[in-house]
């Protein structure tokens, strides 16, 4: 069984989030979604919440692909993380070249401690290349519209955050 590994904070997640998630499901047979718990990030949404919400956004997804969709938070290095959830695959999303270049660094250092954990990038969807996590916070934060970066559910716990 091919095991594939998508980590990040999710804070919240995004619809750049849900298109790799989408294709990173055709590549493996079980994702697991790592939430990773970054006390430094202070994150706007607790773990739970953040759990709670790629849970909800994924199941339709894991039905329509037929592929078992995981969320595994995790407070470890990212490839103590894949050892612990069976990951052969790290999947890491790209937005633009500035994200390669920390990137670049991480598979190899990741690869100097496992160089039998693979890592696969995938570039967001034309669409959603400009959407960070950290921008569509400050836009909800300043009364903006984000119903196109994230999901009405989503966007939604934004609104009830920031009133």
């Amino acid at each position: 069984m091919r095991v594939g590994l998508y980590p990040g904070t999710f804070d919240p997640i995004t619809l750049g989030h849900i298109d790799i998630i989408r294709r990173a499901a055709s590549l493996v047979d079980k994702l697991v979604i790592g939430v990773a718990i970054n006390r430094d990030k202070g994150p706007l949404f607790s773990l739970e919440e953040r759990v709670a919400l790629i849970e909800e956004e994924c199941a339709t997804l894991a039905q329509e692909t037929g592929i078992e969709i995981v969320v595994h938070p995790f407070e470890n290095l990212l490839i103590s993380c894949a050892r612990d959830v069976g990951a052969g695959l790290i999947v890491r999303g790209l937005r633009a070249v500035a994200d390669f270049e920390y990137e670049y660094q991480m598979v190899g250092m990741n690869r100097q401690l496992d160089d039998e954990i693979e890592t696969v990038f995938l570039m967001a969807d034309a669409q959603h290349q400009a959407i960070a996590s950290k921008l569509v916070k400050e836009i909800a934060r300043l009364d903006g519209d984000v119903s196109k970066f994230v999901t009405p559910r989503v966007n939604s716990e934004l609104i009830a955050r920031f009133k």
